[in-house]
């Protein structure tokens, strides 16, 4: 699948290793989770209410709409938290995700 976000510049920043639901991906230093995901998918998200699938909406954290979690359930704003080596995102809400919102 194509990604959303194609990057034209700032390409020789220094990559990024994590993880979007199990699967390996790459970034570059400096990038939010917001563009990290975006440049490797479609979609951000799964939306917690329905089956429909999230991307993002404000891009500066106004509108609760970039919503991960990470594998141990801490809900992150993708949209201003910088993606980080080793990092393991979670796109669809988990009973670990709803349980650590408390």
């Amino acid at each position: 699948m194509n990604p959303r976000f194609v990057r034209l510049a700032e390409t020789v920043r220094a990559p990024v290793h994590f993880y979007i639901d199990g699967r390996p991906a790459q970034a570059l230093h400096g990038d939010t989770l917001l563009v990290a995901i975006m440049s490797v998918a479609r979609t951000l998200r799964s939306s917690e209410f329905d089956d429909g699938r999230r991307a993002g909406f404000c891009l500066m954290g106004a509108c609760q709409d970039c919503w991960v979690w990470t594998e141990q359930g801490d809900r992150l704003r993708a949209c201003s938290t910088e993606v980080r080596d080793g990092l393991r995102i979670v796109t669809r809400n988990t009973e670990a995700a709803w349980l650590n919102q408390a």
